[in-house]
């Protein structure tokens, strides 16, 4: 089966900011997953380089509009390919194929006679390259789309008969209700079309940077309109225009665009589809926008986000993830350097790379690094049945082009991975000859982890590449097949020994967000400025909040616990702190807690201790505590969590 993903072609009327990665990266992601299926897939990407407001902008750069059109088209591929974007065609509309294609499907449409000639006179508003009537406008003069001041413009035009096309959009939306992703953005459009449909220029005669009239219509006069020439690139990049082209992967299957130009692809482009009798695109993907901590970026707030920055500080992967789990698709999303770090220390350190430490540590310690998957099914039909019913779930949610909620769903299988060590305790096992079950534990979590990692692989395919490589397998359509659609599991293999994945983030590594400037108050108010407050607390005693996070607090599980000999204050305690290595802390506790009784509890420790030494063991960390003249008792998490997680 062959698939067909595009992005819109970014205008080269500035850089790329944080909203072109997204589009981007739900474009490849999807890619990326039908080829994983084995689907014949083809992925589009490119730049938009013609009209007026390019014109302009190279005017105020002081550069030839060539040259400023081939530098901003560099920076935005240069960036895909520092990103790894799968792209298969980047396309230029400044292409000569593609302004050939472009002349061809005039030619088609004006013989059909669905293109004539006439005069126009409206508001016309530059930034959009789009007319409106007085009705739509804002206060008489301002565009409805952006809020800048339109101009009255009279010219002669070649008119597209959109208005003859209305009532087969109206049936193309009935009869395939999802055309529109999500359906909800389907009725903005649907009513757009019911109010009418007026025949739209294609034209203009007052610039020049466009692709030229066909030499059969010798009107030189005209060049096209930015969006007839835009839209029609993803038919000329699979050479429509050529002769006898076959346009093999034709219809697009998902086409992804921003809110803000749907009604372009959801009208304009489907009935130039339908003058050029050529199929419909299966999907329009529509999503939202993004701010910046709440707040709508704009160059004049010094809050955009420069999605290279961004990955610079934290990696590619990381950002792809948070995008694509952050925000439903089709809502708006917010970037949030706090928000970004959570989800880094949370779900992807806490979640995902500890649990492959974890395995490499206990497979390290009790079977010198080989895993055998042979009594998994033995000993864990539970966890297996619960794995699969989660893997099952994934496809709809791509199909939908809900990434949120398949990450959503494939996270389940890490907390079922971690949920199993922990019952099932393999130190414990160990220590009673049960080394079958223990070593069978560490088999369920290493596939566990091989088919989460496969599914994972289009949303981070580096990161995923890692886990497969040290789990001795390849992602690829084979091991997908094989792994997660067959239910088999990994053949007997030694794992490799990789650093941890995602190093904890303790503090945002880029600058924050300009705040915002307070409103200037009026000349003729006096000023009231609040008491200040002063701090009673003594400056002598008081640390900075860095000092304070240089200490690693975590929660600990204890495993294994002892009196020490010739001592009545201490126990020799074994903690897990989820990092995969057991560590061992003397604590001077045993006047108030026995060994029996601190078995699989969950306690507080401090993880960055320098090593000491008490009686002569080793003291890797020591556990939180409250004394008074009552006694002494633990600080312990309110509810039972996971083994290494933050506290602070």
């Amino acid at each position: 089966m062959s698939k067909y993903i595009t992005t819109p072609i970014y205008y080269v009327n500035g850089e790329a900011h944080i909203g072109h990665a997204y589009t981007t990266f739900i474009a490849d992601t999807m890619s990326r997953y039908e080829r994983l299926k084995g689907n014949d897939t083809y992925f589009l990407t490119g730049t938009d380089e013609h009209g007026q407001k390019i014109e302009e902008s190279a005017q105020k750069n002081g550069k030839p509009t060539q040259e400023f059109a081939n530098e901003i088209s560099a920076s935005f591929r240069t960036l895909w390919d520092d990103f790894e974007i799968s792209y298969d065609k980047f396309i230029r509309t400044t292409d000569e194929e593609h302004k050939k294609g472009v002349q061809k499907a005039f030619e088609v449409m004006y013989a059909k006679g669905d293109i004539y000639k006439d005069f126009y006179e409206g508001h016309y508003c530059v930034s959009c390259e789009t007319f409106f009537p007085e009705t739509q406008l804002i206060d008489g003069e301002f565009c409805p789309d952006c809020g800048r001041v339109t101009s009255i413009i009279k010219e002669e035009s070649y008119f597209f008969r959109l208005s003859k096309y209305e009532d087969a959009l109206l049936k193309h939306y009935a009869d395939n209700p999802d055309f529109i992703l999500p359906r909800s953005r389907a009725n903005e459009v649907i009513n757009f079309v019911k109010s009418g449909l007026r025949d739209l220029s294609v034209t203009r005669t007052s610039f020049t940077w466009g692709v030229k009239m066909p030499e059969s219509l010798q009107d030189d006069k005209h060049v096209m309109y930015v969006w007839l020439d835009a839209l029609l690139n993803y038919i000329t990049a699979l050479g429509y225009g050529k002769e006898d082209v076959n346009m093999h992967y034709w219809p697009a299957s998902t086409q992804f665009v921003g809110k803000d130009i749907l009604r372009f692809h959801a009208i304009y482009w489907p009935a130039f589809l339908m003058s050029l009798d050529l199929p419909l695109p299966k999907h329009i993907g529509a999503h939202g926008w993004w701010t910046r901590d709440g707040e709508k970026m704009s160059k004049s707030k010094g809050n955009v986000i420069a999605p290279k920055e961004v990955a610079d500080a934290y990696g590619v992967e990381n950002l792809r993830y948070f995008m694509l789990r952050e925000v439903p698709f089709g809502q708006d999303g917010d970037f949030s350097q706090r928000a970004f770090i959570d989800r880094i220390n949370s779900e992807l350190s806490n979640d995902l790379g500890n649990l492959l430490n974890r395995i490499i540590g206990m497979s390290g310690k009790y079977s010198d690094y080989v895993i055998d998957s042979i009594d998994v099914e033995k000993f864990h039909k539970k966890e297996l049945d619960a794995m699969d019913e989660a893997l099952g779930n994934l496809d709809a949610f791509m199909e939908n082009l809900q990434t949120h909620r398949y990450l959503e769903e494939l996270w389940k299988l890490f907390a079922i991975g971690n949920k199993a060590i922990e019952e099932h305790a393999p130190w414990i096992k160990m220590k009673e000859n049960k080394k079958d079950e223990a070593l069978a534990t560490v088999a369920l979590v290493a596939n566990i982890l091989a088919k989460a990692a496969i599914m994972l692989h289009p949303i981070m395919p580096r990161t995923t590449n890692t886990i497969a490589d040290a789990l001795h397998f390849e992602i690829n359509n084979e091991s997908y097949k094989e792994l997660v659609l067959g239910k088999k599991l990994l053949k007997l293999f030694s794992i490799k020994v990789v650093p941890p994945l995602f190093p904890r983030v303790e503090e945002p590594l880029m600058p924050e967000a300009p705040a915002a400037k307070p409103n200037k108050p009026k000349e003729d108010k006096k000023e009231i400025k609040a008491p200040q407050e002063e701090s009673s607390l003594q400056e002598d005693n008081l640390i900075e909040i860095g000092q304070f996070f240089q200490t690693s607090l975590k929660v600990g599980i204890i495993v294994e616990a002892e009196e020490v000999p010739k001592s009545k204050k201490l126990l020799k305690l074994q903690v897990d702190l989820g990092d995969g290595r057991i560590r061992q802390v003397v604590a001077g506790i045993r006047e108030f807690y026995s060994a029996e009784s601190l078995l699989n509890t969950h306690v507080c420790v401090v993880a960055n201790l320098k090593p000491a030494k008490l009686m002569g063991m080793l003291s890797e960390g020591m556990l939180l505590a409250a004394k008074d003249e009552d006694g002494l008792c633990l600080i312990r998490p309110e509810k039972s969590k996971k083994a290494g997680t933050p506290i602070g």
